[in-house]
């Protein structure tokens, strides 16, 4: 059957049919969805200026039906992954060679994990090892020093590393729905001390005459997704970063995907001080950006964790991942989860220092999820 495949490199997304893409396993997790992808290349979030061409792979049979197809992306700096590799990058350059241009394989500037080696339902095995032997040969092609696939679920790590690929484990901070009715039913199962420190934060921002709006891509209106775009921007003007999603980008989200964007606005005399914008899946919501105008006491807290907690809870959600990093959202309910990526480098000797480098690596970021969960605010801690 592999030999009357019909194997492609895309540079546009837009060339697949989108009901074709969102069929290859990719629907519960929209910032992998055609709609997602499409409005990244359409809306100047992506291309040359930012150091990501869109290379994706795209697998036809004979009739041009989409068998399988991979996320690809040639790229030029390490912007926007999540998955540092600096210093790699600097041991390259330090010894007379070029790291860049790579392939990434992501949702660019999405720290969250979902399939990226995507297939029909029914289509045989031999489609995923395809998708990597044409990354390979496209690295090879495009002179590329390295190939990454980043966040990818543990069969796809497994299977990624099983093909020679370098398992890279990385910890983000997960919350987990036990079956909670309420939010205050979820405090109950949280230590006392913790329990009393989200209620004075809540309580705060309630005193401080904050009320919060929950708007979609329904309810949102054009002027309310302006000024979101304008705190986003502001967040990244603070901390000397790179806006790179556009307003048009947020708008076509909202059209395309109305019922899969959740914008929680905060606000105090009627004007929106802050907001957070978070993607909702088929089980877990996914919390991404936020930015704010004013500062009062806990809105960070209340605004990006306890809406978007309060949002799981009432729609039935099991799971919040609300973005890379932070050891303070522990004491907040989100438990130490591993998340995994797959590297290959083309010169044997960088892939041999960096396999020793990431055995390490390993073996620290194991002692520093178990020293997290130690931390755990539940009055009994159940593992992940």
């Amino acid at each position: 059957m592999k030999k009357h495949w019909q194997v492609a490199i895309l540079d546009d997304i837009g060339e697949l049919d989108p009901q074709a893409w969102n069929t290859l396993g990719v629907a519960a997790f929209p910032f992998l969805r055609h709609e997602f992808l499409h409005a990244l290349e359409r809306h100047g979030c992506l291309g040359e200026r930012l150091g990501w061409l869109p290379r994706h792979i795209a697998i036809r049979d004979q009739e041009g039906g989409l068998l399988a197809a991979c996320p690809l992306y040639l790229k030029f700096n390490s912007y926007g992954e999540f998955v540092f590799d600096w210093s790699w990058a600097d041991a390259y350059e330090r010894n007379g060679l070029s790291y860049y241009p790579k392939l990434v394989s992501a949702s660019p500037y999405t720290p969250a994990t979902g399939p990226k080696l995507l297939t029909a339902p029914d289509v045989p095995p031999e489609a995923r090892k395809l998708l990597i032997d044409t990354a390979m040969e496209l690295a090879r092609t495009s002179e590329c020093s390295s190939i990454h696939w980043l966040f990818t679920p543990g069969d796809e790590t497994d299977f990624l590393e099983k093909n020679g690929y370098l398992r890279r484990t990385g910890c983000q901070f997960h919350w987990e729905n036990r079956g909670w009715d309420d939010f205050d039913a979820f405090l109950a199962d949280l230590t006392h001390a913790k329990r009393k420190n989200i209620r004075r934060e809540r309580k705060r921002t309630r005193e401080a005459g904050i009320r919060f709006r929950w708007l979609d891509g329904h309810s949102a209106s054009p002027e309310d997704w302006a000024d979101f775009h304008v705190l986003y921007e502001s967040t990244f003007d603070r901390k000397g970063g790179i806006p790179t999603l556009s307003l048009g980008f947020f708008e076509e989200l909202a059209h395309s995907l109305p019922d899969q964007v959740l914008l929680v606005q905060a606000l105090h005399e009627d004007r929106p001080v802050a907001a957070a914008f978070n993607l909702v899946g088929e089980h877990t919501l996914y919390g991404r950006h936020w930015g704010c105008r004013e500062q009062f006491h806990s809105l960070h807290f209340e605004t990006c964790y306890y809406q978007g907690l309060d949002f799981c809870l009432q729609r039935g959600l099991s799971r919040f991942e609300p973005g890379a990093q932070g050891e303070h959202k522990v004491s907040r309910g989100f438990l130490p989860t591993p998340t995994w990526s797959a590297h290959w480098l083309g010169d044997a000797r960088f892939a041999r220092a960096v396999q020793q480098f990431l055995e390490h690596e390993t073996e620290g970021m194991q002692d520093y999820l178990a020293e997290m969960m130690s931390h755990s605010p539940y009055r009994q801690v159940t593992e992940t």
